[in-house]
């Protein structure tokens, strides 16, 4: 797989392609040192879930992309099944753990109520 980030045309294609695949977007910062250990491993994951996106969002650069939400600690991960986000949140930067996690989040459930916008999906998109 490949990993994704908002602007690139490879994102909005790959977004229209497959309207319901899952999402894993890591909301991150390019001054941050976790994220710049987490990036590598993030992108190695995404050769391991088939029908998954792994978008790599700088929230210094794509503030748009958050809504109202505030990202504080790093990495924090979002789970989106098409347009509905099924966890927000910061985890450690352990990757197995997110590797457990999305594997728990493609079970049918219920989305997560959260601050981000509602069309983050037609939003990720249009940066292309």
């Amino acid at each position: 797989m490949t990993l994704y980030f908002p602007g690139a045309q490879a994102l909005a294609q790959r977004l229209e392609q497959d309207p319901g695949q899952t999402l894993v977007i890591c909301f991150c910062a390019a001054w941050c040192d976790t994220c710049k250990q987490y990036q590598p491993k993030f992108e190695e994951l995404s050769d391991k879930h088939d029908r998954t996106s792994f978008i790599w969002i700088d929230i210094e650069d794509h503030a748009e992309l958050l809504g109202d939400e505030d990202v504080e600690n790093f990495p924090t991960i979002a789970i989106m099944h098409g347009d509905k986000v099924r966890f927000l949140g910061t985890i450690l930067p352990h990757i197995e753990h997110l590797d457990r996690l999305i594997d728990a989040m493609k079970a049918p459930g219920k989305p997560q109520e959260t601050e981000l916008p509602e069309d983050l999906f037609t939003l990720l998109i249009k940066t292309a």
